[in-house]
């Protein structure tokens, strides 16, 4: 697998992978809540591309598109209302957005790597923590956050104005 920020001629490619990552949500179980072509939308990934937030993950073999995500210091809702363990000001931590793997790739490792190489992204990028937020059902993501070394700090309102998401459950690693 190569892991990537996404470029220009990725962002098709990257829209349609997320595409089907949530049309395959949709018929199991939606648990991060996202909907097909407004969240994560290919206006998202070209913005997330042109601020050189978006990343793409590829299988070597045949290049198409395995996963993606967003690292970047924006948290993009109201942070401060989670009970972290450090206080740190905004901007001078990564957080991680819209991480997706293949379905189809589920029980491979694959997020597990992903999630390994935000850590180390941030790691050599002298970032002193990384934070997310999940759907408070999203269990599969809890799960995998937690076995890569997370730290669950509680639920917090991020103020998003979503209203069938009125809290989020928030997660820290300390580097």
């Amino acid at each position: 697998m190569i892991i990537r920020q996404c470029t220009d001629k990725d962002i098709a490619a990257v829209s349609r992978f997320y595409d089907h990552v949530v049309q395959y949500l949709c018929a199991h179980i939606n648990y991060p809540k996202w909907s097909y072509q407004e969240y994560p939308s290919a206006d998202y990934v070209r913005q997330m591309t042109a601020g050189q937030s978006q990343f793409v993950c590829m299988d070597e073999d045949n290049h198409t598109v395995i996963g993606a995500f967003v690292l970047n210091n924006d948290p993009q809702g109201a942070y401060e209302n989670a009970a972290w363990s450090r206080q740190l000001p905004e901007g001078s931590y990564l957080v991680c957005h819209t991480l997706a793997a293949e379905p189809a790739l589920s029980g491979t490792g694959l997020g597990t790597q992903i999630v390994n190489f935000c850590i180390d992204y941030a790691k050599k990028n002298g970032y002193p923590a990384i934070r997310l937020d999940v759907v408070p059902d999203n269990i599969p993501a809890k799960r995998l956050y937690e076995k890569c070394g997370f730290t669950y700090t509680g639920e917090a309102d991020l103020d998003r104005g979503i209203d069938e998401i009125p809290l989020f459950s928030m997660y820290e690693r300390n580097l």
